[in-house]
């Protein structure tokens, strides 16, 4: 396993509580859309064993053509060692990254493509939407809906409706509009969801969208292939 040191170019405050730290790019590191990578901090590697305290898969929110690899993150007051951590980490500052790995890359197969997240998940699928925006080969159109109560969205540059593009963009700040607007979305019996938050998020989708009839080959998670049965093998109970 190859651990690249790169430096902190840039931070970016995108909310009161959100910052997105962009990393100087490793000659040679690739990856797809909806990638996340292991993010470690100074020591996280100085004893026998990993400090895991100092290490967290973070998904990439950038593409590779940026050069760039983009961590955006919720870091709130009260926090864990390794937010608190990063919270005082300064441009110039190195940080380590290794193991890449993407679990929802866009599929180009001709299917109406909705994104489901919560909060900062908007960070996995602004890869999607850019590629998506840049190239539409393969995908009829895109649907992102995300939920945020503290009403601060995020990227609102990239998660802005472009008709023209066939791409659409809503935010809710509550689990009712969001689940009712989910259930709408179900209609399409065809199309491919995506979802991306906590795994109680995850279950709670699922069990809607299985309910108005979406099979399980047709829901994408960001979650390892042998993981996935965990969540979409269960019967429904109806």
């Amino acid at each position: 396993m190859q651990i690249y040191w790169t430096k902190i170019n840039k931070i970016i405050e995108e909310t009161p509580e959100v910052k997105t730290y962009l990393l100087e790019c490793p000659e040679g590191l690739t990856w797809e859309e909806g990638a996340h990578i292991h993010l470690a901090l100074k020591g996280f590697n100085a004893g026998d064993k990993p400090n895991r305290s100092l290490i967290r898969h973070m998904s990439i929110s950038t593409l590779p053509q940026s050069n760039t690899i983009g961590i955006t993150t919720r870091i709130k007051e009260q926090c864990s060692e390794f937010k608190s951590t990063l919270r005082n980490h300064k441009v110039g500052d190195e940080v380590a990254v290794f193991k890449i790995h993407s679990n929802v890359p866009l599929k180009r197969v001709d299917k109406n493509v909705y994104l489901l997240s919560s909060g900062v998940g908007l960070a996995t699928f602004r890869p999607l939407v850019l590629d998506y925006l840049d190239r539409a080969d393969g995908v009829n159109q895109m649907h992102s809906l995300n939920i945020d109560s503290s009403k601060d969205f995020l990227f609102p540059d990239v998660f802005e409706s472009a008709p023209d593009k066939k791409f659409t963009s809503q935010f809710v700040d509550n689990r009712k509009d969001y689940y009712d607007e989910v259930i709408n979305l179900a209609a399409d019996k065809d199309g491919l969801f995506y979802i991306v938050g906590s795994d109680e998020f995850l279950v709670q989708n699922i069990e809607v969208l299985r309910e108005q009839g979406i099979k399980p080959e047709q829901i994408m998670l960001d979650k390892r292939e042998k993981q996935l049965p965990e969540f979409l093998s269960f019967e429904l109970t109806v």
